[in-house]
C-alpha cells in the first residue's frame, strides 16, 4: 500500500516568455486554497492525501493541470470551485470529476 492513499501534484511550472504555463493561471495560489482545505477537512497525512507542488508536467496547453496518483488521473481546473469539486468527488468519494478530466 502507498504512504498516501491520493497524492495530488500540480503544476506551477513559469515558462519563459508568452509561452502558456500553469503559473500564468495561479497554479501557485490554487495549490495553497487546496491544501489549506484538505487540511481543514482532516484529509492531509499518512494514509490520506498529500497536495504536492511539481515542476513543469508537460501539459501546459491544456492547463493548469494537476494530477492525482495512485489513479494517474489527469484534471484542469477553473477556479476553487473546480478544486472543491475534486476534493469532494475524488478525493472523499473516490469518484472521477469527468467534466474536468483530460486525457
Amino acid at each position: 500500500m502507498s504512504y498516501f492513499n491520493h497524492h495530488v501534484f500540480f503544476c506551477c511550472n513559469q515558462r519563459e516568455g508568452d509561452a502558456r504555463c500553469c503559473a500564468t493561471h495561479d497554479a501557485q495560489g490554487v495549490r495553497e486554497y487546496a491544501k489549506q482545505r484538505v487540511k481543514a477537512l482532516q484529509l492531509s497525512g499518512p494514509g490520506r492525501v498529500r497536495i504536492n507542488q511539481a515542476g513543469c508536467l508537460d501539459r501546459c496547453d491544456l492547463g493548469p493541470v494537476l494530477v492525482v496518483y495512485p489513479e494517474a488521473v489527469w484534471y484542469t481546473y477553473v477556479d476553487r470551485e473546480d478544486i472543491d469539486e475534486i476534493i469532494s468527488e475524488h478525493l472523499q468519494q473516490g469518484r472521477i470529476v469527468e467534466r474536468l478530466r483530460i486525457d
